[in-house]
This record gives C-alpha cells, sequence and structure tokens, in this order.
C-alpha cells in the first residue's frame, strides 16, 4: 500500500518532500509569496537607463577616483556572480513547498539581472571592458571577499551531494547557516560600494551608474526581507532548526561581524589615497557598522558595535527609500516605477460593451 503524501501546508520550507504540484491557491506562508509578487513589480532592464554621460564623466576623474569607481565595480561583479548561481544550486534542489521554490527561482533571475545591468555600465564606460573583468580576481581584497562568501554555499552544496533529499541535522544546520550567509551578503556586503556610486551622483558625477545601483539596492532590500522571513520561519516550524539557531548564535553573529570588518577593510583599500568630498574611509566604517547592527538586530542577533542611532550618511536614504527621488522625465529615467504592478479596480460592469 503506497504511503499518503504530506500535505504541502504541513511540510518545512527545506528537506521534506520534494515539491511535486506548483500550486498557489493554499500557501503556508504566504508572506513570500507577496514578497515574490513584490519583487516581479520591479522587473527593470539595464537598457532603460542611459549612462552614456558616464563616459565623459569618468574621464574626466582623477585617477583616485577612476580607482575607487572601478574597485567598486569589480567587486560588486564579483558579489553578484556568487549571487546568480548559488541561490539556485544550494537552495533549489533542497525545496518542500512550492512559494519557497519561486521565490528562489525569482531570487536568481534578478541577481542575473545586475549582472547583466555591470555589463550594460562597462561597455558604456570603458574603451576596452575585457580589461575590467580580467583583473577581477587580480586584487587580494576581492579574492579574499569570494572566499568568504562561497564558505557556507560550499558545505550546503556538499552536503546536499552526500544526502540529497534528506533532513539530517548536520544538513539542517548547513541550510540554515547558509540562509544567514545569503542575509549578511545581501543586506551589508554591497553597501560600502552603494554608497561610494551614489556618492558621486551627489557630485553631479556618473548619475546613470548611480541611477542602476538604486535598482539594485531596491532589489537586494527585497532578498534581504525574503532571506530573514525564510530564517525566522525555519526556525519556528522545526524543533532542531530551532536548536540549531541557539547553537549556531555565536558563529552567526562572527560571521556577521567577519562581513563588517572585511567591508571596512574594503572602505579602507579605496580610500588609501586620499578621500572624495563628501565621503572618506571613516563615514563609510561609521556607516557599515550602523548597517550591519541594523541587520543583526532584525534577526536577533547581538552587535558588539557602539552606533548612532541615526544614520552617518543621511543622504544615503534617499537613494535607498524608492520614490524618495524626483526627477524631470525629460532629463532622466524615472526609477520609481513599478513596471510589472497592475491596479485590478476595474469591475466586469465596467468593461461591459468593450470589444478588441
Amino acid at each position: 500500500m503506497a504511503s499518503k503524501k504530506k500535505s504541502h501546508l504541513s511540510k518545512n520550507m527545506f528537506l521534506d518532500e520534494a515539491v511535486d504540484i506548483a500550486r498557489y491557491d493554499q500557501l503556508k506562508y504566504p508572506e513570500l509569496d507577496k514578497i515574490t509578487e513584490k519583487q516581479l513589480g520591479f522587473f527593470w532592464r539595464p537598457e532603460e537607463v542611459d549612462v552614456s554621460k558616464d563616459k565623459k564623466d569618468f574621464n574626466d576623474l582623477n585617477e583616485f577616483e577612476k580607482h575607487i569607481f572601478t574597485s567598486n565595480l569589480k567587486r560588486q561583479i564579483l558579489l553578484d556572480s556568487v549571487q546568480g548561481r548559488d541561490p539556485a544550486i544550494s537552495f533549489l534542489p533542497i525545496c518542500s513547498l512550492p512559494e519557497v521554490e519561486n521565490w528562489i527561482l525569482t531570487w536568481t533571475f534578478f541577481e542575473t539581472i545586475h549582472s547583466r545591468s555591470y555589463t550594460h555600465i562597462i561597455r558604456n564606460v570603458y574603451a576596452n571592458p575585457s580589461l575590467v573583468f580580467d583583473t577581477i580576481m587580480d586584487s587580494q581584497e576581492i579574492s579574499d571577499c569570494a572566499q568568504s562568501i562561497t564558505k557556507y554555499y560550499d558545505d550546503l552544496d556538499n552536503r546536499n551531494k552526500v544526502s540529497p533529499g534528506h533532513g539530517s541535522y548536520a544538513h539542517k544546520k548547513a541550510v540554515y547557516m547558509a540562509m544567514m550567509g545569503a542575509n549578511a551578503l545581501e543586506g551589508i556586503r554591497f553597501y560600502v560600494s552603494f554608497a561610494c556610486s551614489w556618492a558621486f551622483a551627489e557630485l553631479k558625477k556618473m548619475e546613470g551608474n548611480a541611477k542602476i545601483i538604486k535598482l539594485i539596492a531596491r532589489d537586494e532590500n527585497v532578498h534581504l526581507a525574503a532571506s530573514t522571513t525564510m530564517i525566522k520561519r525555519m526556525v519556528k516550524e522545526d524543533k532542531d532548526m530551532a536548536k540549531i539557531a541557539k547553537e549556531c548564535s555565536d558563529e552567526v553573529e562572527k560571521m556577521f561581524v567577519d562581513v563588517i570588518e572585511q567591508e571596512k577593510t574594503w572602505a579602507k583599500y579605496l580610500f588609501k589615497d586620499g578621500s572624495m568630498i563628501g565621503l572618506n574611509e571613516k563615514l563609510l566604517s561609521d556607516y557599515i557598522e550602523f548597517i550591519g547592527c541594523k541587520r543583526m538586530r532584525s534577526l536577533g542577533l547581538y552587535c558588539p558595535y557602539s552606533v548612532s542611532k541615526t544614520n552617518p550618511l543621511p543622504w544615503t536614504e534617499k537613494w535607498i527609500g524608492g520614490s524618495n527621488v524626483q526627477v524631470a522625465p525629460q532629463e532622466t529615467e524615472i526609477t520609481s516605477y513599478i513596471s510589472g504592478g497592475v491596479k485590478q479596480d476595474v469591475s466586469a460592469e465596467g468593461l461591459a460593451g468593450l470589444s478588441l
């Protein structure tokens, strides 16, 4: 006699029975489905943003400013190269809920948009784009970052290969730590380079690039919300995960502190030869501690830094806030719209009598 299949509403997010029917009529975690809908509503393409003026701006930068801009671009390419693959490679094979599966596919897709956006920038700014891509791993600071961000993904990938579909305690721990690593990456690792990109735009330089980074940051906030939601739900749905969360609290806190310290080291590398108007290594270090503590506290983690209650770089909030930036349509692209959002407030009666 065949065993009765478990209801999808009683499954755990990961390492339970595999998803068979992609159904969204009844969901265990409707909040995750809403996050997916929000992300899909933010669909955009890099080619929508005109970066042609950035080429002239870049040529007018001094060598120090070029070092900041190019180094950040290389590092962003690396970060999104990882995130464009690993969520699907690591989490997708062990999904047990349709809304989780759908989110991870959406998450991965939007990361590939980010990767394509860097090529769009490079093609329009640099005379020889290959020089940028071919020298990414020449920087020790960037290669060190690569090893750090792939550690927990690699651990989970290896565990998936050894025991696919089995919810052992060690396997669950690998899932938990990989999701924490993804959360730290999405919520902290980009923000030094984000702030630099927006600082250039505040000086009326490299504004096309800054608008693309604004769109990327909007997506990363959605990804952060999703990973935070999944972490909190995993701990509530599974006693093993709750136990793992307690056992690994010190390791996770160290993970986040290491990420913050690596970002501060990156800021030091960027500004090793000086500062730019409105930004320097100290301000960036304060900013990344501020952002990092917000991320840690949202997960119930202890943050060891003494940070201000207010943002050390308050002007960045208008770039992160989405619709707060008001621009004239004839001057630049509008970046606050939702291209996939549809307001369904027209009744069937209102459409009566209309034909195509």
